[in-house]
């Protein structure tokens, strides 16, 4: 009898327990209800979720993410990177007491955040980071006493930080970057006593650092930067003495650098740049002695730099550029070992440099430029074998620098320009096997360029403009195929231009004006079809202006002016539909202008004056206020041209020959009104009998001479009618076909796709590619050949390019190796020329709006060109570009899904996607779900641990541009538009800049790209 009591006990006590293993069936059943409200039922990663009675089928064995206690009831969910898309508006957060970890992140999910949560009073870890939740955040989340961590990271929520949040008093990391919530941020969140970290940066917040921020003694990351904080940094951050990284750059804060930092003897990363900071820098930084990285670039600190930074034994990088600092830089400065990045630009600076700057020869990086400084380049840094960049252009520096320099193993950019250097160019330069960028311009240089220049191969920058260089330009020249952009303007230079410079084919920036050169201009020039820049003004070119020039239809200035050229314009040069600046003025040019510049609607700004042309300028905008005086034989309809009257004559005869011509062409005109209505019914009933076989095909267009009708017969033959057999690709637009043509040629066919409800939306993506596909011309846009409109179809013909897309080569294994570093490099270059030309060289501009792997079509040399331009949309400056929602997931900008209000910005943010797929390998989703552990620990990933490893690593010269390519990606895909650079700037630094100042591969975190 005891024993049955007991058992009956048991079994009451069993049943009444809340953590009975019996909840697992009710807990199931509201995770499937759940599961049953996501909008992708077939495409999310959660097939396993499916409720059967036997036990070994329960969720806490086999259900993907799924987790349970000893009780057997759900206490984990994981589903980072699964998939879903849906809301938490069905959640089971009742249903599920014991929940203490929960991890959505890197999902679809929208919608807000329910304040049920608050249900969950066991919940230890909570993260949604990296979906598209919108709301505020629920004060709710206060109820959460057991709550340890706190991610929202990369969402779109909005309005103020919760003080209710000041109540989680188990907090240790708070992580609420890349959104859009604004307000000041709470002083509550000062009673976090056991915080450790605290994320906040990109977002809206305003106010002031609360001071209260001094309570949190066990802080060890703070990261406020990029909002909109002001008043001044408050003292109590000096309490802190836990804190290792302290970033709270890229805001309003004025005021001065508090003393009390200098108490902060854990600090590792200081960085207080971008902001209004004023003052000095107070000598108690030197008590940091654990300070590696300090940064405090872009404020309006003056006075000098404090002697007693010479004691940071430990500072790596000191970057303090752009401020008011004036003065010497410290003797002291030499004692700082292991300095490898050193940013002095653009203060008050003066004196001397010091000597030993570069002691040890670990300084990598010295830049100095736009202050004071005189005398001699400092003797330690013309043999400092570790330098990898250095800027020391717009100084008063005096030396002779064809002493001392010597070879730099790993030096890649030198700038000197705009100093009183003298002396003659060093031959020993083409002896740094790295070097990209040599400008020594502005200088007293004199005497020859040394051939020994070319054996340094990797130059895709020189500029040597605006000294005294005499003699010719070496044949050896034509070595330097990476040439990008070559300045010698500006010498004493003479002779020809080498034949040798028809290997430069990269070259697009090319200067040669105010020399001596003479003879003709070569037609060489012609072959080197990535040119958008030649200048050869103020020489002495002589004969006529080489027809080959019109071969170049990237060009976008030329200016021939100031030479002796003579005989008649090329007609050919009305190919060069990219330009906008010609300048042929002061020369001997003879005969008309040629009647096809009529067509050259890029031209905006013309000079033909000082010729001898004649004749009628041409019927084009940009000649109704071009510079043509000079040129007595031009007429026209212009201002200080005479009229073109070419028959004048005596009023008698005019009006007998006008009494003769009259009746005759009223006669003629009458015929041929008869005739035409003859013809006209005949035509009329000759359409209405094809219709009525339903054998008409209307609308039919072409472009470059492409006979829409023919055609139209040869590609529905060469597809079979659009046979299945022909497709090569599918979209939500169309299908993409290959055909061969009769001619032998294989061209695209991009058949869109006729739906019932959708029919005037297809209609309207066919015609915006047109629009769009019809004003663009560009290397890096694929061509469009031709176009077809009629009731039974809708296609665009397109060049064929036979190696597919980027994303289907990233993909395959095989294929992915193929796509060495410089290639992908020059994809991205390629990519983002192309964006800059339909930015700001389209009138108006043109956004794609759907710039994904999959629309970047290559060449056999995988050179890229943008494709599918059926979501683009032209930019009308009079109308808002409001739209609907276009793009694919992943690259599509985050302002798109809440303000639909299209801008080149939209653009930009995809292409920082796309960079940084091209250099992965794989999307920034794909990659970052490959790692199993928590994103706190994406710190410890290095960029080049994060590069495509079915590549070996870098060469070092393409080092730098990767993480060029890295840090741009970052930019673009900021969270506030505003903040994103311009394809134009892109275009620029991804030509121009080819050695980083922010470091290598092992200085950029897999944390820094990803959280932006």
């Amino acid at each position: 009898m005891t024993n049955l009591l007991c058992c009956v006990a048991f079994l009451i006590s069993l049943f009444s327990s809340p953590n009975i293993a019996f909840a697992s069936p009710l807990e199931a059943e509201a995770l499937l209800k759940w599961k049953a409200s996501f909008q992708n039922q077939t495409k999310n990663n959660l097939t396993s979720w499916a409720y059967h009675s036997k036990a070994n089928t329960m969720p806490c064995n086999v259900w993907t993410g799924i987790s349970c206690n000893t009780a057997g009831s759900v206490n984990r969910i994981n589903l980072t990177n699964s998939g879903i898309q849906g809301t938490l508006y069905e959640f089971p957060f009742p249903s599920l007491p014991n929940l203490e970890y929960i991890d959505l992140s890197l999902n679809q999910l929208f919608g807000a955040i329910p304040s049920q949560i608050s249900s969950l009073s066991k919940l230890i870890y909570f993260d949604l980071s990296y979906n598209q939740f919108s709301g505020k955040i629920p004060p709710e989340i206060g109820l959460l006493n057991n709550l340890q961590v706190l991610h929202l990271i990369g969402n779109q929520l909005n309005g103020s930080i919760p003080r209710e949040i000041g109540k989680l008093k188990f907090l240790n990391e708070l992580a609420l970057q890349i959104n859009s919530l604004e307000g000041p941020i709470p002083a509550s969140l000062g009673n976090l006593s056991n915080l450790a970290v605290l994320y906040m940066q990109d977002n809206y917040l305003t106010g002031s650092i609360p001071s209260y921020f001094g309570n949190l003694k066990n802080l060890t990351m703070m990261y406020l930067f990029t909002n909109q904080l002001s008043g001044s940094i408050p003292s109590e951050l000096g309490n802190l003495k836990s804190l290792v990284e302290l970033c709270i750059n890229d805001n309003s804060l004025s005021g001065s650098i508090p003393i009390s930092l200098g108490d902060l003897t854990n600090l590792t990363v200081l960085y207080l740049f971008e902001n209004k900071l004023s003052g000095v820098i107070p000598k108690e930084i030197g008590n940091l002695i654990s300070i590696v990285e300090l940064v405090l670039s872009q404020n309006q600190l003056n006075g000098s730099i404090p002697t007693s930074l010479g004691d940071l034994s430990n500072l790596e990088k000191l970057y303090l550029r752009d401020n008011q600092l004036s003065g010497s830089i410290p003797q002291e400065m030499e004692n700082l070992m292991k300095l490898t990045v050193l940013q002095l630009d653009t203060n008050n600076f003066s004196g001397y440099l010091p000597q030993n700057i570069c002691r040890r020869e670990s300084l990598q990086i010295f830049t100095a430029y736009n202050n004071h400084f005189i005398g001699p380049i400092p003797k330690s840094l013309k043999t400092c074998k570790s330098l990898v960049r250095v800027s020391l252009q717009g100084n008063q520096l005096t030396d002779n620098i064809s002493e001392d320099f010597g070879a730099y193993p790993n030096l890649r950019f030198v700038d000197l320009s705009h100093n009183n250097l003298h002396g003659e160019i060093s031959q020993l330069w083409g002896q740094c096997p790295q070097l990209a960028t040599l400008r020594i311009a502005g200088n007293n240089l004199t005497g020859r360029i040394p051939p020994e220049i070319s054996h340094a191969t990797q130059i895709h920058e020189l500029d040597l403009s605006s000294n005294s260089l005499v003699g010719v330009i070496p044949k050896d020249f034509g070595r330097l195929t990476s040439l990008v952009k070559l300045m010698l303007n500006g010498n004493q230079l003479w002779g020809p231009i080498p034949s040798e410079f028809g290997s430069l084919t990269d070259i697009e920036y090319l200067d040669l004006s105010t020399n001596k050169f003479s003879e003709s201009i070569p037609g060489i020039f012609g072959n080197l079809l990535n040119l958008y820049y030649l200048n050869l003004s103020n020489n002495k070119f002589g004969q006529e202006i080489p027809f080959q020039l019109g071969k170049l239809v990237h060009m976008s200035q030329l200016d021939l002016s100031h030479n002796s050229l003579k005989g008649k314009i090329p007609s050919e040069m009305s190919s060069m539909q990219s330009l906008e600046k010609l300048n042929l003025s002061h020369n001997n040019l003879t005969g008309l202008i040629p009647t096809t510049f009529d067509g050259m609607h890029g031209l905006n700004d013309i000079d033909i004056s000082y010729n001898q042309l004649q004749g009628t300028i041409p019927n084009n905008k940009a000649f109704q206020n071009a510079r043509m005086e000079g040129n007595n034989g031009l007429c026209g309809n212009v201002g200080g041209l005479k009229p073109c009257n070419h028959y004048v004559e005596h009023k008698r005869t005019s009006k007998k020959a006008f009494l003769i011509i009259f009746p005759i062409l009223g006669a003629l005109l009458l015929a041929f009104l008869v005739f035409g209505l003859i013809d006209r019914r005949r035509r009329s009933r000759k359409k209405s009998q094809e219709i009525e076989q339903g054998n008409m095909h209307e609308s039919f267009f072409s472009i470059i001479n492409f006979d829409g009708r023919k055609m139209y017969g040869e590609i529905m033959k060469a597809t079979n009618g659009f046979d299945a057999v022909h497709c090569i690709g599918m979209g939500g637009q169309g299908s993409v076909y290959k055909a061969k043509i009769p001619s032998g040629s294989i061209v695209a066919v991009k058949k869109f796709h006729q739906t019932l409800d959708g029919e005037e939306a297809s209609r309207k993506e066919f015609l915006n590619e047109i629009r769009a596909l019809t004003q663009i011309r560009h290397r890096n846009i694929v061509r469009l050949l031709g176009f077809c409109s009629s009731s039974h179809h809708s296609f665009l013909v397109y060049e064929y390019l036979e190696t597919g897309s980027l994303a289907a080569i990233l993909s395959n294994e095989n294929e992915a190796k193929k796509l060495d570093w410089s290639t992908r490099v020059r994809i991205v270059k390629g990519v983002a020329h192309a964006l800059c030309y339909m930015h700001h060289d389209c009138s108006p501009p043109i956004v794609h709006r759907d710039i994904t792997s999959s629309n970047i079509l290559l060449h056999y040399d995988y050179e890229p060109c943008v494709s599918d331009f059926g979501t683009a949309k032209l930019l009308n400056p009079d109308s808002s570009n409001w739209t609907a929602l276009a793009g694919t997931y992943g690259y599509v900008a985050p302002e798109l899904a809440y303000t639909m209000k299209v801008t080149e910005k939209c653009d930009v943010y995809s292409f920082g996607v796309l960079a940084l797929e091209v250099i992965m390998g794989k999307k920034l989703g794909d990659f970052i779900s490959s790692f199993s552990f928590p994103s706190t620990t994406y710190a410890n990933i290095l960029l080049k641990d994060a590069l495509d490893q079915r590549l070996p690593p870098p060469t070092p010269q393409l080092q730098d541009e990767v993480v060029t390519i890295a840090r741009l990606s970052v930019a673009c895909r900021h969270s506030h538009p505003q903040s994103r650079p311009t394809m134009l700037m892109v275009s620029q630094m991804l030509s121009f800049q080819t050695a980083s100042s922010y470091g290598g591969l092992d200085d950029i975190t897999l944390e820094q790209l990803i959280t932006i």
